[in-house]
């Protein structure tokens, strides 16, 4: 199967939910919806610390991320690559990503929407450089 790398940077840069995959403390995985943004090849999400997907990634930096358009489900691109964690941009990366998928920054999302401001952890930047791409995209 191939990917195009045309393609996956557009569907990349598209509102696109992901499914991140990193590996627990026992060897199983463990799953979770993020929001993405691509940086030339790499491809960057938040988490907060102290989650169970950011102390998973700090064990093991290995992890796996999967999109499919929504308007296609039987196409999809698994990047398979190497977490490194950025803290200083992840506020910066909060608010490009709320702008990309709800049009409005992070505190303008949260005052129009209580519940998503329930959560005040401290937030970390995710960048997963690529080892791998398969697929049929």
């Amino acid at each position: 199967m191939t990917v195009s790398t045309t393609k996956l940077a557009d569907l990349l840069d598209s509102p696109v939910f992901a499914m991140v995959a990193t590996i627990q403390p026992d060897g199983s995985p463990q799953q979770s919806v993020v929001w993405v943004k691509r940086d030339g090849d790499d491809v960057l999400f938040m988490s907060a610390v102290g989650s169970r997907k950011e102390r998973n990634l700090r064990r093991d930096p290995r992890v796996s991320v999967l999109v499919s358009p929504p308007d296609a489900p039987y196409t999809y691109a698994a990047i398979r690559g190497t977490a490194t964690f950025e803290s200083a941009g992840a506020h910066q990366l909060r608010d490009e990503l709320a702008l990309k998928y709800v049009g409005k920054t992070y505190a303008q999302h949260v005052e129009d929407t209580p519940e998503a401001g329930t959560d005040r952890r401290e937030i970390t930047a995710i960048r997963v450089t690529p080892t791998k791409i398969s697929g049929r995209l």
